[in-house]
């Protein structure tokens, strides 16, 4: 099992807009350098706002909640700057909230991809069509697919009980055939993880190439405050079970 230390760093302030507005992507926040997010390769990371899910433990309550101080990147500037950054950079992360619901991201990835950069995009696998029909459209060229928790606890562990897992599971299925580069990873949390779960995951996500754990971190953009994170020790050995099924398994966070 290898093991990476690691944390993301997130910096963002915006709101969903009404429904109306949803088809036009906002782009809310912007971390001009990341060695951490797209495996091997030096890139940027672009934060877009609004998320179906409402995950008790997500670190980016402002982009999925509405806020009275809303912030938004404007587009122009945004692609000056990968401009300029063109031979610095090898590619641009898109992470959220959750990127695929924005039915303009197509234009946005097309304008990134006549810069020459290699496209990683973070998703909740939700949208397994989208998912599908960026990659077709050459699009995208690594996925990292959230796992939120075993199916049986999915509902619960998104805050929307009840949760119908199929989509998510298509999306899962269609990574494992192979069809992009990939990882998958959970954040665990001492309230929502249990070791029995990490099992029912990798019975679940067998012979999967790439799992993170990542270590929950409390911050005040959490969207539900007074959660906590697992131990070091338990995290190693959510590891260890997890090795048993996929191929490599990476812990994040731990000291």
């Amino acid at each position: 099992m290898s093991v990476r230390n690691g944390r993301h760093i997130l910096y963002i302030n915006a709101e969903i807009g009404d429904e109306e507005r949803r088809n036009i992507m906002k782009i809310s926040g912007l971390q001009k350098l990341t060695l951490l997010d797209y495996p091997e390769k030096t890139a940027c990371t672009i934060f877009t706002c609004g998320c179906n899910f409402r995950c008790p433990f997500c670190h980016n309550a402002s982009l999925v909640t509405h806020t009275e101080d809303a912030g938004e990147l404007d587009e122009e500037k945004l692609m000056a700057f990968l401009e300029k950054r063109r031979g610095i950079l090898d590619g641009v992360c898109i992470t959220g909230g959750e990127p695929l619901l924005w039915k303009d991201l197509d234009c946005f990835l097309t304008k990134i991809k006549k810069l020459g950069y290699l496209i990683k995009l973070d998703t909740n696998g939700s949208s397994p069509k989208r998912l599908k029909e960026l990659a077709q459209k050459g699009l995208i060229d690594y996925v990292a697919m959230d796992i939120k928790n075993a199916r049986e606890r999915y509902g619960e562990t998104i805050g929307i009980p009840g949760y119908d897992t199929s989509a998510v599971e298509q999306s899962v299925k269609w990574l494992l055939e192979g069809h992009l580069p990939y990882e998958f990873r959970t954040t665990i949390v001492r309230e929502f993880h249990k070791k029995e779960d990490i099992s029912r995951i990798g019975e679940w996500l067998l012979g999967a190439e790439k799992y993170y754990l990542q270590k929950f971190e409390d911050s005040e953009d959490v969207v539900e405050q007074g959660l906590h994170s697992h131990t070091d020790q338990w995290m190693k050995e959510a590891g260890e079970l997890a090795a048993k099924y996929m191929k490599n398994v990476y812990l994040r966070g731990i000291t």
